[in-house]
């Protein structure tokens, strides 16, 4: 008797800590969605919109059509009827992915940048528009920063990294214990807060990993978490340039306005510089080193598909070919392929692959595109599906919680905090792990736990209002 006695203390002793660690991240998960929800809702309506419009309309006229009549005219050629009808300086060539489309070159003007399609046969303009000024764009800008520049970039930033927190503690309250199908499949004979509960609960856990990828991807274009840390870690190492001069700038600098348009690998790496001798062979030798043979260079280094080639900036500036899939060059991302070639001899001065990215850079250059939906037919349907099981999980979450909130109160309902909470000190070792990885998410943590156990559980009235 004396032994089951004691056994039956231990369960409940048990029970009673599981207990407290289910309602802790009850509350966690409770407050991390008060703030994650409009954004994750923004950001997956902004994600539609831009895959819808990249699927049908494209980025940069890629599905502009033109006739095939014989044979296309130079390039150089092409590019002076784009400066016909705009005055500037070409600073980008974007090839067709077809015969029967549009070539675009991107002109640099003193109202800003321009986008001029040409019919590569007829030697006429299509089409111009800024870049920067469509519907993908407007849903690009508040995507990334909401508008409102460096602080939505912050904001964007701090609500990816709790959304990590709800997708943890979100699969801690999943986790089975007892119905185990129950976990997997939804309940829908179920009624009112129950069914949303179980809807909520499924959904949420099967959209879980993908999620993770998509937060992941997302922050490491953030200004702090990706900028300063990870981005600089994983860029890919100037010393393979094999003692080819560099300049000043990085690759980040061919980007134009808030558009990405080199491999995120490569955008805190140096550029290589124009003026030495060094390099491999590119352009034959006694050939003019102009858009001509650049392109005529791209097609023999077999860039298959669409790649683009970027001007020369200034003296010691290199021609670039790129073909990217970020920028929807290709569904696949191991045919990435960035050129650089000396502007006056015309040799390679360095030549960099998928292969030669670190993990990292890798893991970015394969979840970028995922993440844009740009990897062929399936995986736009896949991130269609996601993006409204994100907005589906979120409305239900806000669904559940008026359900549970009294009617008429004036106070948030939020789940109580468990007295004496077991574990705590892992849980704060947690907590500082996550602070020194994601700085933001982690001094937002701080300030919401110096909240709650300092203001909230010591002054009454505000006690009242939480509770």
């Amino acid at each position: 008797m004396a032994l089951d006695s004691q056994i039956l203390g231990d369960t409940q002793a048990q029970n009673s800590a599981a207990q407290k660690l289910y309602f802790a991240a009850w509350r966690w998960h409770f407050y991390a969605g008060i703030f994650v929800i409009p954004f994750l809702i923004i950001l997956a309506v902004t994600g539609l919109m831009m895959m819808f419009i990249t699927q049908y309309d494209g980025r940069d006229g890629e599905k502009i059509a033109a006739e095939v009549q014989g044979t296309a005219l130079p390039v150089s050629q092409q590019a002076e009827v784009a400066l016909a009808e705009v005055s500037g300086t070409v600073v980008e060539w974007i090839g067709p992915k077809a015969a029967d489309l549009a070539t675009v070159f991107r002109i640099k003007t003193e109202a800003g940048q321009r986008l001029v399609a040409v019919d590569p046969y007829a030697g006429e303009v299509l089409q111009i528009w800024d870049r920067r000024a469509g519907w993908y764009d407007l849903a690009d800008n508040i995507h990334s920063t909401l508008l409102i520049g460096t602080t939505g970039d912050r904001i964007i930033e701090i609500a990816a990294g709790l959304s990590l927190l709800l997708v943890f503690t979100g699969l801690y309250m999943w986790w089975p214990r007892g119905n185990v199908m129950a976990a997997f499949v939804p309940n829908l004979h179920a009624r009112g807060r129950a069914l949303w509960k179980s809807l909520h609960a499924v959904i949420g856990f099967w959209m879980s990993g993908l999620l993770v990828v998509f937060l992941i991807s997302g922050l490491s274009w953030a200004g702090v978490w990706g900028g300063m840390i990870v981005q600089p870690w994983s860029s890919f190492p100037a010393e393979k340039w094999d003692n080819v001069p560099l300049s000043d700038d990085i690759h980040a600098s061919m980007n134009h306005g808030h558009q990405n348009d080199v491999p995120w690998a490569l955008e805190q790496t140096p550029m290589p510089a124009s003026g030495s001798q060094v390099g491999i062979d590119g352009v034959p030798q006694g050939t003019p080193v102009n858009i001509d043979a650049l392109v005529a260079l791209g097609t023999a280094l077999d860039m298959s598909g669409r790649f683009r080639v970027a001007y020369p900036s200034g003296e010691d500036g290199v021609w670039t070919l790129n073909r990217d899939s970020m920028s929807s060059d290709t569904t696949d991302p191991v045919n990435d392929r960035t050129v650089h070639v000396d502007q006056y001899t015309g040799k390679i001065l360095a030549d960099v692959r998928y292969k030669d990215y670190s993990l990292m850079g890798k893991s970015m250059a394969v979840g970028i595109p995922f993440h844009m939906g740009l990897m062929g037919t399936w995986n736009f349907a896949l991130n269609v599906l996601f993006c409204l099981s994100v907005i589906f999980v979120c409305v239900s979450g806000v669904v559940m919680w008026l359900k549970r909130r009294p009617q008429g109160a004036g106070r948030l309902a939020a789940p109580p905090m468990p007295a004496e909470l077991p574990l705590w000190k892992g849980a704060v070792v947690i907590g500082l792990f996550t602070a020194m990885a994601f700085p933001l998410v982690g001094l937002t943590l701080l300030a919401v736990l110096i909240f709650d156990l300092l203001l909230v559980s010591n002054i009454p009235a505000m006690k009242k209002a939480m509770s």
